[in-house]
């Protein structure tokens, strides 16, 4: 008789599979159109530039973010320039020769020179090396605050005293108090102290999430910690267990913003797919769907590739899973599937 219901089962659930789960990809791209962290339309010309070896697009750019305070703006522009920069060093190369004191080159180094010591098998000591640069690239502008977020990365990696990371904090929010920047750096410097726990992280995400404008990314900052514990090692010496009330909490506060952005608006792009990826763990399918619907074609590196070397291909096949799993979840005769979809 087990064995019968469990069979049942099964079938209805494939019977429901096969019904549902191609009706719930309308609306969202084809796999085809879906790009990976896709510039918007300031970053893509100096990038184009750059790959042509002409440095002074992106010295327009950021000096322009730099003179009208779009902090959060030049933060994303420095850390996608910096990894082209790893890539296609020519322009940048110019550009140093060209510009040696320039602010905007001098935190684009730092910012390059952060990157590659994470990347590095000695990473503490190359990212104590970037220190003269971090220096400089703090020096360039004095109400700049992407400095100090490049300043809090490195010094998640050096394994800094929390007295030094007090410091740097201080420096980040006294330039600009609701920069989403400084505070996942300072977020992610918090998941790796020594001592740490979830509760000290959520703590620090959801305070900075109230503090936040009404449409800040900041508010997404709980969501960031969500995904932190969701992903985390377990064993001996990790941290402990989060209520699930609270994780429901954080994702809930992400989706409300999620809702006041416009569908496949760019600008949240990453807050959405962490969303998805932290919907997915809780198993809250219906609700990935709808923000798949609303993250639209722009897929982005993180957090997927905290899982697979192709973040575009895990991306697209765990948006294939969702709606497998919603489809498998709505009845034979109903219509479920267009309401989870958000109607999309």
């Amino acid at each position: 008789m087990v064995w019968t219901m469990a069979l049942l089962r099964a079938l209805i659930r494939t019977a429901r599979m096969a019904r549902h789960t191609a009706s719930l990809a309308a609306g969202l791209p084809a796999d085809e159109e879906v790009l990976l962290d896709a510039p918007d339309d300031r970053l893509g010309p100096a990038l184009v530039a750059a790959g042509r070896g002409e440095y002074e697009p992106a010295a327009k750019l950021l000096a322009l973010t730099r003179e009208r305070a779009e902090w959060e703006n030049r933060d994303r522009y420095v850390m996608r320039l910096a990894t082209f920069a790893c890539s296609r060093p020519e322009w940048f190369e110019h550009w140093r020769r060209t510009e040696p004191d320039d602010p905007d080159m001098l935190l684009l180094r730092a910012e390059q020179a952060v990157a590659r010591g994470w990347a590095a098998p000695a990473r503490a000591e190359q990212l104590g090396a970037a220190t003269p640069l971090v220096t400089a690239a703090a020096q360039g502008d004095p109400r700049d605050p992407v400095p100090w977020r490049v300043a809090l990365d490195q010094a998640r990696g050096t394994g800094a005293p929390p007295a030094r990371f007090e410091a740097l904090w201080g420096e980040a929010v006294r330039r600009s108090p609701h920069h989403y920047g400084c505070h996942v750096a300072a977020l992610r410097f918090l998941a790796t102290a020594g001592g740490r726990s979830h509760d000290q992280c959520f703590d620090f995400a959801e305070r900075a999430a109230q503090d936040a404008l009404p449409d800040s990314l900041v508010q997404a900052l709980p969501l960031r910690a969500a995904l932190g514990h969701l992903t985390a090692s377990t064993g001996p010496g990790a941290p402990g267990p989060v209520p699930q009330a609270r994780l429901d909490s954080a994702a809930d506060l992400a989706a409300a913003l999620s809702g006041r952005y416009a569908v496949a608006d760019p600008w949240p792009a990453e807050v959405r797919n962490v969303l998805v990826c932290v919907l997915v763990r809780l198993e809250r399918w219906p609700e990935a769907l709808v923000q798949l619907g609303r993250t639209g074609p722009y897929a982005t590196s993180f957090p997927w590739d905290r899982f697979s070397d192709d973040p575009l291909g895990q991306f697209l096949e765990l948006r294939d899973g969702v709606r497998i799993e919603v489809a498998a979840s709505t009845p034979l005769r109903g219509r479920r599937g267009r309401d989870a979809s958000g109607g999309h």
